[in-house]
């Protein structure tokens, strides 16, 4: 039987996202955990994350070495921290486990447990029920904190014609309305998007800027999305979606992909 029916299919086309459980079994979510906690262990920080700067042209060098650190971390597995984890000598200040906010964005490409989750034969059954052809992994991150203002992944991950990204968010613990699960606006996928992520013209800093704004959304539109440990949400491109801070005591770990249909679609050069 097929992971996901014509029904699911159905849903998932109206209200512009869908919840699965299922996908990954308590076993396959806990190897991923684990080999995720040799790579934090195992990392090399950047110089430029560790420094604590005091002036304002210093603080706008560290903004640029981020930038750099991120907008070339398509095919590389980076590190992404949280605000204050570094104290004046570039020494933690926390757990480096609790320090991190994600790790990107290749990680499909190079770790062998996360490549196999990636293209495994449900993740394959799922593009080919939603009709994709020629489908291809833009990126993949693993996600520690949680905190999302609403927004849209194509103003990150922008195509012509637009609609051709899916965000796969596989839930490796329980994700529920106390440790930060997600919310939607169900069919908001179908109003286009408002803002734009793009790369500045080449030797300009910042090197990513946003065209446009991103609109405001009422709060009572949102419905929330809770999904068990080894469940899956697949997001579409466009649809507005957020999650709140984690107010509970309990992590909320989250290995996430974004598919794009290559047939027929340009991906725009302006993309981070």
């Amino acid at each position: 039987m097929d992971f996901l029916t014509d029904q699911d299919a159905k849903k998932y086309q109206e209200d512009g996202y869908l919840i699965l459980d299922g996908l990954l079994s308590p076993a396959e979510c806990d190897e991923l955990r684990l080999r995720m906690g040799e790579i934090v262990d195992q990392m090399d920080v950047p110089e430029h994350c560790r420094i604590q700067f005091s002036t304002n042209h210093d603080e706008q060098l560290k903004t640029q070495g981020n930038a750099d650190y991120f907008i070339t971390s398509g095919d590389k597995i980076r590190f992404f921290f949280e605000k204050g984890v570094f104290d004046d000598k570039g020494d933690f200040t926390v757990p480096k486990e609790r320090s991190l906010n994600k790790i990107g964005h290749a990680l499909h490409a190079y770790e062998p447990l996360y490549k196999t989750a990636t293209h495994s034969p449900k993740i394959q059954g799922i593009a080919k029920k939603l009709g994709l052809k020629s489908p291809v992994i833009l990126q993949s991150m693993y996600i520690f904190k949680v905190e999302l203002t609403p927004h849209q992944d194509a103003t990150f991950l922008h195509t012509e014609p637009l609609g051709r990204v899916m965000g796969v968010w596989i839930a490796l613990e329980d994700a529920t309305l106390d440790n930060g699960c997600l919310w939607f606006i169900p069919g908001s996928h179908n109003n286009g998007i408002t803002r734009r992520m793009v790369r500045t013209p080449e030797g300009t800093h910042p090197l990513t800027d946003f065209v446009g704004r991103e609109a405001t959304y009422d709060n009572k539109l949102f419905i929330p999305a809770p999904v068990k440990k080894g469940g899956v949400v697949l997001i579409d491109g466009e649809v507005v979606h957020k999650s709140e801070q984690n107010a509970s005591e309990k992590s909320r770990h989250v290995y996430t992909f974004h598919i794009m249909e290559s047939q027929k679609t340009k991906w725009s050069p302006e993309n981070w």
